[in-house]
């Protein structure tokens, strides 16, 4: 069942509840209200019989009679009580002299009565004396006779009257909560329908946001939601299209490397493989170990060379040796090509020792290439500075470091490049931070924390012992 339905329902059986509790009193006040208004009435008849009996005259009969009657008929039309002028025997006296009890409006029910207990056979009677010396009135009496009919059909009136406002009540009660949950929880079908679309792939849903303060709340919550949404999903487009020119930027490099460094050297080697053949067949022999040593210099170069880009797509001895000899082997690879550069490495002996995760070790490694690599290329600089330890504020945190004294990160250093850009996401995806800024010395400065639980003793950074400059 659906919310308001439960509602309804709960509801409905509280006032039904209600209902049937307020019918039951009803019911046992029914029973005592009849019972106590006919002894009130049966108690003031027989105060105003005596009273009246009282007052008769004592020796002229006519009066005296005239008198009785006379006083029986001022019980007609009583709501409650009938008079009846009974002589020996409770016998009516001829000619009979009797009130009449006023006609209800209606019947009750017979059952009505019965359930209450007041029925025509409980009617009570109370007989009382007249006492004179009249003759011919000897041993005649007053007879008072309840009769319940007007006050049940008036406790029925009240009990039907009552039933039905309640009722009234509850099914006015039972609409409106209707009508209000209906109003009220509409914006709940509005939220459903756009948990549905955003469910799909629609980031763009948006709901009004309307109705009570707390479903505005909720779905001005849902619209933020959904504007997050829209931003990741753009942002991560944008991500995958970096991604895309990244891998293609990577096999451009790739080819032109091939092209250029190991294309001509494969070519020589077949040069020098088609002179060896035509020495031997000329009985050249002498002459064919110059070109062997020739082909085996090119062979050496390109293995150097296939080296060298394999440890741009995977970090050589990364896994087997370790993150330390790692960057250890990256900064020989530019100290080769650039003797000009004093390249500092300090690794932790902590991380040296007990290495991180090796998703955390690839992201280290990553930043400390691209970082290098940029200083290189565009900043010109005499002294890069690598350190990578433990923060001594942060202990779970892995500080990376990258300082250089070049051109720096130019007049804009906020707008990163693509290596950059890719660094940065590396570090965000691992619950990390980067700060890329310009020192005011000149150079630039990188900085990244990285997350780990593999560090667990702290231990100052200390210098690679082997040709660290």
């Amino acid at each position: 069942m659906s919310l308001r339905i439960r509602l309804i329902a709960w509801m409905a059986i509280g006032l039904a509840a209600s209902l049937g509790f307020g019918g039951a009193l009803t019911y046992w006040n029914a029973s005592r209200s009849v019972q106590t208004e006919m002894r009130a009435a049966m108690a003031v008849g027989e105060q105003t019989i005596r009273n009246a009996v009282g007052g008769l005259p004592r020796r002229n009969s006519g009066d005296a009679g005239a008198d009785l009657r006379h006083l029986i008929s001022t019980f007609d039309g009583d709501r409650h009580l009938r008079a009846v002028l009974v002589g020996p025997g409770d016998a009516p006296v001829l000619p009979v002299t009797a009130s009449t009890v006023a006609e209800p409006p209606f019947r009750a029910p017979a059952w009505f009565a019965r359930l209450i207990g007041v029925t025509a056979s409980s009617s009570a009677r109370l007989r009382i004396p007249v006492q004179h010396d009249i003759p011919n009135m000897a041993n005649v009496a007053v007879m008072l006779e309840t009769d319940p009919q007007n006050e049940i059909c008036e406790v029925w009136s009240d009990l039907v009257d009552s039933l039905a406002a309640m009722a009234l009540f509850c099914g006015l009660t039972i609409l409106v909560i209707h009508r209000s949950l209906g109003r009220g929880l509409r914006p709940l079908s509005s939220l459903s329908d756009g948990l549905s679309s955003i469910g799909a792939g629609d980031f763009q849903t948006r709901v009004a946001e309307s109705g009570p303060p707390e479903l505005a709340r909720l779905a001005a919550g849902f619209n933020r939601m959904a504007a997050q949404l829209a931003d990741m999903e753009a942002q991560n487009r944008r991500l995958h299209e970096q991604l895309l020119t990244l891998q293609e930027e990577e096999r451009a490099d790739l080819a032109r490397d091939l092209h250029d460094e190991v294309g001509p050297f494969l070519f020589a080697v077949n040069v020098d493989a088609a002179t060896i053949a035509r020495l031997a067949a000329g009985g050249r022999g002498e002459e064919i170990s110059q070109h062997v040593a020739s082909i085996r210099d090119a062979v050496a170069h390109m293995q150097q060379q296939v080296r060298a880009m394999l440890g741009r797509l995977r970090p050589i001895g990364l896994s087997d040796l370790g993150l330390a000899h790692a960057i250890e082997t990256l900064a020989a690879f530019w100290r080769r090509r650039c003797p000009d550069i004093a390249f500092n490495i300090a690794v932790s002996r902590s991380l040296a020792d007990e290495a991180p995760d090796e998703a955390v070790e690839n992201v280290i490694y990553r930043i400390v290439q691209e970082s290098m690599s940029n200083a290189v290329r565009h900043g010109r600089p005499k002294t890069i500075e690598v350190s990578v330890g433990r923060d001594g504020d942060r202990p779970n945190e892995v500080l990376v470091r990258i300082v250089d004294d070049g051109a720096g990160l130019g007049e804009h250093p906020g707008r990163l490049g693509f290596g950059l850009i890719g660094m940065r996401e590396r570090v965000t995806a691992m619950g990390g931070s980067l700060r890329v800024v310009n020192r005011a010395g000149g150079g630039s400065e990188v900085v990244a924390r990285l997350s780990t639980a593999a560090v667990r003793s702290p231990d100052d950074a200390v210098p690679m012992p082997a040709g660290s400059r």
